[in-house]
């Protein structure tokens, strides 16, 4: 029994129709020992995409087409087949996009391809990779198609296809057989294919603005750049405990250090916390710093790139996300964390009572056991508040600046409010997409916080960093006064593919082992 057909057929067991697959393959590999083809050929090669044939023919009226008399070659998967009789109708899918989804119909008819290959057709199954050679021609719906002068099986498919009106409704077969999703969900394809031309333009965009692209290395001995929980392992050969990357930042510093005035690294980084729909354990950031600059410098260029990276995606500054509009034109709006508390919340001037905001957080949930408040700087229960009660408001682009000392080791203090930095957070859709700062170049002063790091470490803060001597030492050989930033590349792919999950942008997630 086939799986070819277009009506509706009765429940079939899918182990039976993989096993109806397998002997299929195993008549052609018998045909093949008895000298009759290969099982697997790969002596075909397109001379055409999808895509290109309706950009180069699909303007032209049937009788044009017909003078013409142009011959092409197409392959693909196999993804619709109507047998009539004498003559089919089938329709590949290959990588190309636009209009015509990567699709393009093909005319099979028996007294064309001869009896025996349209014989094999008739039983090829939907999923296989067909070539097919013929002439371009418009049918009498209009439909831009292939008249097939050969067809040829190129790979067997052994598993079907799930079915094409439904598709796969299981979003978790979808994040773990990617292949799948891919093959049968144009909208999946577009938005990684929106995923690699925003990316290819962020590295051109930092190109073209004097960046040196560097790669840094993802074992470190020492995990450092953010506060985040490392992945731990072994390296044999030095016989010692590694971490892999939470951030490049300190080795991407060291370079300016060595001279290189502006670096960027598209990386993957790895911290081992939470997942969630917008957490991966694997993800990937765009860092760069440049000497010379302060945050001013980089929120400037962050609002740039980004503006960028949205018009190479999808030619607009004006996105929708979840069903509601998002706004990249206009200067993203700067808010210090007190400014953004009192512009969204009702606390007014109390965000400077530290009592206030200690009983404010106990009414939401925080307690002195777990989050330590009493012990807490005025500007860092200003931060605690604003992540409660103001990061899900900021839907439209809005810098938030001036994090306090404690939680920013690596930046700059203000000179004139020295218990805060000079560092912003980038909130988009009241999520966070990047985070930069002045760095802080005064190596003692640098090795103080990372002491006090140590410090927090050693009194059970698992994110806490480490403290990296060679990091220190590079430091006292003098940076010059830099800025830094980071951006997430998967969150911003989620803005800019409306996306709701980060797993929607990552092609192969992290999921727990398959029982």
């Amino acid at each position: 029994m086939s799986d070819n057909h277009t009506a509706s057929p009765a429940p079939i067991d899918e182990n039976q129709l993989i096993l109806e697959r397998k002997e299929k393959l195993k008549a052609i590999r018998e045909r093949q020992a008895q000298g009759g083809g290969v099982a697997f050929p790969n002596d075909f090669q397109p001379t055409y995409k999808a895509e290109q044939l309706f950009a180069e023919f699909d303007s032209h009226a049937p009788e044009i087409l017909q003078g013409m008399n142009v011959s092409v070659k197409v392959a693909g998967r196999l993804m619709l087949k109507r047998v009539m009789g004498k003559a089919s109708f089938c329709t590949l899918q290959d990588a190309s996009f636009g209009s015509s989804g990567g699709r393009i119909q093909i005319y099979v008819k028996g007294e064309d391809i001869g009896a025996e290959v349209y014989a094999d057709f008739k039983h090829w199954d939907l999923g296989d990779i067909v070539a097919a050679e013929g002439m371009v021609f418009k049918t009498r719906t209009g439909e831009l198609s292939i008249h097939a002068r050969s067809v040829r099986l190129l790979t067997k498919s052994l598993r079907p296809m799930p079915d094409k009106f439904h598709g796969i409704n299981d979003q978790e077969v979808k994040y773990r057989q990617r292949y799948i999703d891919l093959m049968t969900d144009e909208s999946s394809r577009k938005r990684f294919v929106a995923r690699s031309k925003a990316v290819s333009g962020i590295r051109d965009f930092m190109v073209q603005h004097g960046f040196l692209e560097v790669e840094t290395p993802m074992l470190h001995p020492i995990p450092g750049g953010a506060n985040a929980k490392p992945f731990t392992t072994h390296h044999n050969a030095l016989d010692q405990q590694m971490f892999l990357r939470i951030a490049p930042e300190l080795y991407l510093k060291r370079l300016i250090v060595g001279g290189f005035d502006r670096v960027f690294e598209i990386n993957r980084n790895f911290r081992n916390e939470g997942i969630s729909v917008r957490h991966n354990p694997e993800f990937t950031m765009m860092e760069f710093y440049a000497a010379y600059w302060n945050y001013q410098d980089l929120m400037q260029f962050t609002e740039q790139l980004i503006r960028d990276a949205a018009i190479k995606a999808g030619d607009s500054l004006q996105l929708s996300y979840g069903g509601k509009p998002v706004d990249l034109a206009p200067a993203f709006e700067r808010l210090t964390i007190v400014q953004a508390i009192q512009k969204y919340t009702e606390a007014g001037d109390n965000v400077f009572d530290a009592s206030w905001l200690t009983n404010a957080l106990r009414k939401l949930g925080h307690t002195e056991a777990k989050h330590h408040l009493s012990g807490r700087s005025l500007a860092s229960l200003q931060v605690l508040y604003f992540e409660e009660t103001v990061e899900d408001k900021l839907w439209q682009p809005t810098f938030i600046c001036e994090h306090p000392v404690e939680i920013s080791p690596l930046a700059r203090a203000s000179d004139s409010h020295p218990e805060v930095t000079e560092r912003f957070e980038l909130y988009i859709t009241g999520r966070e997409f990047g985070n930069g700062f002045s760095e802080l170049n005064d190596a003692q002063d640098q090795a103080a916080r990372l002491h006090a790091q140590v410090e927090a470490k050693d009194a059970g803060d698992d994110e806490a960093m480490y403290f990296d001597h060679d990091f220190v030492r590079a430091l006292e050989y003098g940076m010059p006064p830099t800025g830094g930033c980071g951006i997430g590349i998967d969150r911003l792919m989620m803005l800019l593919t409306d996306s709701p999950s980060i797993r929607d942008v990552i092609l192969f997630p992290a999921l727990r082992r398959e029982a």
